[in-house]
């Protein structure tokens, strides 16, 4: 326990987890860190290899595993540890570091995935002009500055962490080190500090979702207008298995971060699950959904192991 004048230099990371499920926990960890760690570096691989494949979408594709395979990076490893040993220490600056670059990948990846859905609704509803409007260069020019902006949105975190004094305890009830956490277990009850995070995740996952979902539901109506039943069946097939990645990580992560701030309180267990599955559950499907289902990708993956040539007809769609 601390007194309000001393100023914590680590933390405790305490996974809330019953002794029986302690193995069983950190071996599903460990399995998903390892599927999401060798399907993103295989799309990186395939897609730098392949110069056929450095289309916009594969750069937006490419540029989804890198962010995917930081975020398991960062996250998966400290959280086995500490389920493992119960408890783990980490030095203060090593937390919010952790905690700062937790919360730019995912608005990173919020942000990303709002340019993708952009991106198929040019395509379908525009094809003739998508050449000339989504460039390979436009495209890492877009990149280049959704990382600038969600470096510098939260700063803001930063700023109000280096506000809070832990009079009451160092503990961090929670798996790693996490923005909300470390509110509630601060001295203060000001709800500024839980208000800020609403007011992001609004501004830059709420607003975002929406424009997602309105292009998916305009490429719809457009699929339905199309006569080839062929395209229909592409068009919605692309639109649902999209929908399926937004969904996994908008709807936890929205629902964990926004409820409280607005004054509802969770459980820690439905708290935990939500933002863990938010975090660790799309780096692992994201590959399967946006790559291995993908014609050119599967191509190239047959010949990095094959050791044949083949000659893919890139497709953007």
């Amino acid at each position: 326990m601390f007194n309000s004048s001393l100023s914590v230099s680590e933390f405790v990371l305490h996974c809330e987890i019953k002794p029986e499920q302690i193995n069983i926990t950190a071996t599903l960890l460990i399995l998903i860190y390892l599927v999401s760690l060798i399907g993103n570096l295989l799309v990186i691989l395939i897609i730098i290899m392949n110069h056929q494949l450095q289309s916009p979408m594969y750069i937006y594709i490419c540029t989804l595993a890198m962010i995917d395979l930081a975020n398991s990076t960062i996250l998966i490893p400290k959280m086995v540890s500490a389920v493992l040993f119960d408890s783990l220490v980490v030095a203060y600056a090593a937390c919010i570091a952790q905690m700062y670059l937790i919360l730019n990948l995912e608005l990173m990846e919020s942000l990303l995935l709002t340019s993708m859905a952009i991106d198929r609704y040019i395509a379908v509803i525009f094809p003739l002009r998508y050449p000339s409007i989504v460039t390979s260069k436009a495209v890492c020019i877009g990149v280049t500055l959704l990382t600038i902006t969600a470096f510098l949105i939260d700063i803001c975190y930063l700023m109000f962490v280096s506000e809070l004094s832990f009079c009451k305890t160092n503990i961090l009830p929670y798996c790693f080190c996490d923005y909300p956490t470390m509110v509630h277990i601060a001295c203060t009850e000001d709800p500024k500090y839980l208000l800020l995070m609403s007011t992001i995740v609004i501004t830059t996952g709420v607003f975002p979702l929406a424009l997602i979902l309105f292009s998916y539901f305009i490429i719809a109506l457009a699929a339905l207008r199309t006569s080839s039943v062929e395209g229909k069946r592409k068009v919605f097939s692309t639109c649902l298995t999209h929908l399926l990645v937004v969904g996994l990580f908008y709807i936890p992560l929205l629902t964990s971060y926004i409820l409280p701030g607005a004054g509802v309180k969770l459980s820690t267990e439905a708290y935990n699950a939500m933002v863990i599955v938010g975090n660790i559950v799309p780096p692992m499907m994201n590959p399967i959904i946006y790559s291995f289902r993908n014609k050119e990708i599967k191509s190239s993956i047959y010949k990095l192991f094959s050791g044949k040539r083949t000659s893919p007809k890139i497709n953007n769609q």
